[in-house]
């Protein structure tokens, strides 16, 4: 296992591994293409349009998911700000290696007065919920939509129960002790509670059903064939992301995702439909983190601007309230004296 983890973490291997799938995904594409080229001549812009605002509302679901991980943590952050970091820090999900979105949260969140283990700890639960609800989402819509397809990942299928029982917030807060110490870092001071996670699920099962929606608008205008491939989209969509989160060799999960969409897809259309469609959607996802990022890098922008106008006096009087209260009783000793 030690050997297999610094094989995994030498960024050379990690390059190499990522080549090969592109190349190979080159290749795959390249034989296909002129089946693909057609069905990219179907789509209109609208269908497009609408997969685009569908993503960036499934990532605004995800980023409440986090901030709702957040405050049940103890550290509840206003929306503007929580959106600011979370958008901006997910862009670094493109850099090769797993650490560099992780890093870019918890210390954005650290700016805005999260402590860093409250921080990284939010992102580790996170990710594990994001998963988790992923893969139910995967389970219950490919087996209604096509069974051959359930049977085809079950691998990754059988670990929902495993993440089901480390979600239960005894096992979760004992988890995350162990992984403070791990880190030499202190314990959380509030662990993990079912009210919390449960608002954590909610906009996450949200997320998932709008950024299937995303795929299905693409699929239901390029192949005329409207709910019958509804599920297939939500489920398939959702298994390929968790896949591409797993696979953190690659960045945003490329080629991974787009062969594991593929595959879901061809059970109800052609495969060069489907090629197409898993095409348009590595677009518009992109298209998606990229204006997210701006969206959070413009909310930064205003709030530095905020605080340049605000005035001196506004600062002072922005005191923590330990401090005054603290002050009041120095005052009441004086007069007392």
């Amino acid at each position: 296992m030690t050997r297999l983890a610094t094989l995994a973490a030498n960024p050379r291997l990690r390059a190499v591994l990522l080549a090969a799938v592109l190349a190979l995904c080159g290749y795959g594409l390249y034989t296909v293409w002129p089946q693909v080229t057609p069905q990219l001549g179907r789509l209109h812009w609208y269908p497009v349009a609408l997969s685009l605002a569908a993503a960036m509302t499934g990532a605004c679901c995800m980023m409440l998911a986090w901030r709702a991980v957040l405050a049940d943590l103890g550290s509840p952050l206003p929306v503007r700000t929580a959106a600011r970091v979370n958008f901006v820090a997910q862009l670094g999900k493109y850099v090769p290696g797993a650490i560099w979105a992780f890093a870019a949260q918890v210390e954005m969140g650290n700016d805005a007065g999260v402590a860093r283990r409250r921080g990284a700890a939010s992102v580790v639960v996170s990710l594990a919920v994001t998963i988790g609800t992923g893969l139910t989402v995967a389970a219950v819509a490919l087996p209604l939509a096509s069974p051959g397809t359930a049977r085809e990942y079950w691998p990754a299928l059988a670990i929902i129960p495993v993440i089901a029982l480390c979600l239960c917030p005894p096992v979760l807060g004992r988890l995350l002790d162990r992984a403070m110490r791990l880190a030499r870092m202190q314990p959380l001071e509030r662990a993990p509670t079912m009210a919390g996670l449960a608002r954590a699920l909610a906009w996450n099962y949200l997320g998932w059903l709008l950024l299937g929606l995303q795929v299905w608008l693409l699929a239901a205008d390029m192949t005329g064939r409207g709910t019958h491939v509804l599920l297939i989209a939500i489920g398939g969509y959702a298994l390929a992301f968790c896949a591409g989160l797993l696979l953190v060799v690659f960045p945003g999960g490329i080629g991974a995702r787009e062969l594991i969409l593929v595959a879901a897809l061809v059970t109800a259309m052609p495969h060069g439909a489907a090629v197409a469609i898993a095409l348009v959607t590595r677009v518009v996802s992109t298209a998606c983190d990229v204006l997210c990022g701006c969206i959070g890098l413009a909310l930064g922008r205003r709030a530095k601007a905020a605080a340049a106008r605000r005035p001196a006096t506004a600062s002072a009087s922005s005191e923590p309230a330990w401090a005054s209260d603290y002050g009041d009783q120095l005052s009441g000793d004086s007069a007392a004296l």
